[in-house]
């Protein structure tokens, strides 16, 4: 009763009007509802996922054959004990009533199945990286101080738990990798083998966007889709781009359209607007027509 006494009349009334506004109809009210997934726990885990993907480089202590399996446990422990609760709380929210039958204990443990892939897929990126910058000293450099790697790694555990049908989670760890690299993938577009993003400032890959193996982008590029209110293309329409394998894709260019194909070997120059498809082999300079 002290503290409510002494605060200012003007705050008060700040809080009151406050208070007042949650009882208009209003789309941020959001409460009397299941708790949402907690961000921090969400992006703690994947660090502890990407630390036990590339755990010789990520690790606090020296790694013999030993060690090996103990540090793993650590981390996959934590990643399991972290993950749980917001898929949990991500499918109470939804009003799914599958989450009484402990299915986001079996996704975060399918999901840690599934780690020798993944970790197989980003070894091939780390070598796509390497091979193709000269500019890279050395594969520890790439692994270590390249934002795309940060960006497929992230990209490919929320993918997984994208294809799970989790809501909210595979989102919120593209966004954390989309701060730290100003890489933006959406957890549902479809990435092949030795893929490479070089510098990667400003690259944005949509939701359906479908990409084959060995396909290089540079800084800047979008693949995107055209310009709709979400009641004319659902979410399940194919709304962005298709890349072939070995295309490639130069700094600025923009390719929008869920019937855009970019033919298998292609070339897309720089600055490039691409709203139609490129039969295979082709390279495309300057502003492209419709």
């Amino acid at each position: 009763m002290a503290a409510e006494r002494s605060r200012p009349p003007p705050l008060a009334a700040a809080i009151d009007a406050l208070q007042a506004s949650y009882d208009e109809a209003a789309e941020l009210n959001n409460f009397e509802r299941s708790v949402l997934p907690r961000q921090g726990k969400v992006i703690e885990a994947f660090e502890h996922l990407k630390t036990a993907i590339f755990l010789g480089y990520h690790s606090h202590r020296v790694l013999t054959r030993d060690t090996l399996r103990s540090v793993l446990e650590e981390h996959l422990s934590q990643a399991y004990e972290l993950l749980v609760e917001p898929i949990e709380c991500a499918f109470r929210y939804g009003c799914e009533a599958r989450h009484h039958d402990h299915v986001a204990e079996a996704i975060v443990l399918r999901l840690l199945g599934r780690l020798p892939e993944l970790r197989r897929l980003l070894n091939a990126d780390v070598v796509a990286a390497f091979r193709g910058d000269p500019a890279a000293g050395s594969v520890e450099e790439v692994v270590l101080s390249y934002p795309s790697i940060t960006a497929i790694c992230a990209h490919r555990v929320a993918h997984a738990l994208h294809l799970e049908g989790v809501p909210f989670v595979p989102r919120m760890i593209a966004e954390h990798a989309h701060a730290l690299t100003g890489i933006d993938i959406h957890p549902g577009a479809v990435i092949g083998e030795s893929f490479f993003i070089d510098h990667g400032t400003g690259v944005v890959i949509g939701e359906t966007t479908v990409i084959g193996d060995r396909v290089k982008l540079y800084q800047n590029v979008t693949l995107g889709a055209l310009s709709t209110a979400r009641a004319e293309a659902g979410r399940e329409s194919k709304r962005h781009p298709t890349i072939e394998d070995d295309v490639t894709i130069y700094a600025g260019a923009t390719i929008l359209g869920g019937a855009t194909v970019i033919g298998r070997g292609s070339v897309v120059g720089g600055n490039v607007w691409l709203v139609k498809s490129l039969p295979a082999n082709r390279k495309i300079f300057g502003r492209a027509k419709a």
